[in-house]
């Protein structure tokens, strides 16, 4: 099922980057689209089909302004703490919780908090992310787990799980 909805995919972005009803672009499409399909279909993620659902679009639509908002924000948090010399700095590795299963999931709270400035996440074990901090302001880790994951979760719950 995997190596299928590989290929339609495949298929599907072929026909949309060459945009031609060309038999030879059809034919040739198909052929690559099963060669890729057929090599690439066991490591393509199962969760695909459910991004066929309309309501996780919405969400994801959603999403996209309030991630670019938190992103602003941290740019000028960080560029704030270059700028001016008195403003704490301590930088440091933290374990943070997240509640998302899902890999894809998981993958991209990961991606979302690495491009947010000041952020980078380091590894990714179980329900555990590593995280470098630029200032770690709290020891307690449930605090520390609402303030860089909690603000992205509850969105990414809807458009993964």
């Amino acid at each position: 099922m995997r190596w299928l909805l590989c290929l339609v995919t495949v298929f599907a972005v072929w026909m949309l980057l060459f945009w031609s009803v060309d038999p030879w672009v059809i034919g040739s499409g198909a052929f690559f689209s099963l060669i890729i399909g057929s090599l690439l279909g066991a490591v393509f993620p199962e969760e695909m089909q459910m991004f066929l659902n309309p309501r996780r679009w919405l969400f994801f639509a959603l999403y996209l302004p309030y991630f670019f908002f938190y992103c602003l924000r941290a740019n000028v948090d960080v560029m704030f703490r270059v700028i001016h010399p008195d403003v704490p700095i301590r930088p440091g590795i933290v374990k943070v919780r997240t509640t998302l299963t899902s890999s894809m999931g998981k993958t991209f709270l990961a991606n979302s908090i690495t491009l947010t400035p000041g952020t980078l996440t380091v590894d990714i074990h179980g329900q555990d992310l590593y995280i470098h901090w630029i200032n770690i302001d709290t020891d307690d880790a449930q605090k520390r787990s609402a303030e860089i994951c909690g603000r992205f979760e509850p969105l990414l719950k809807r458009i993964f799980e």
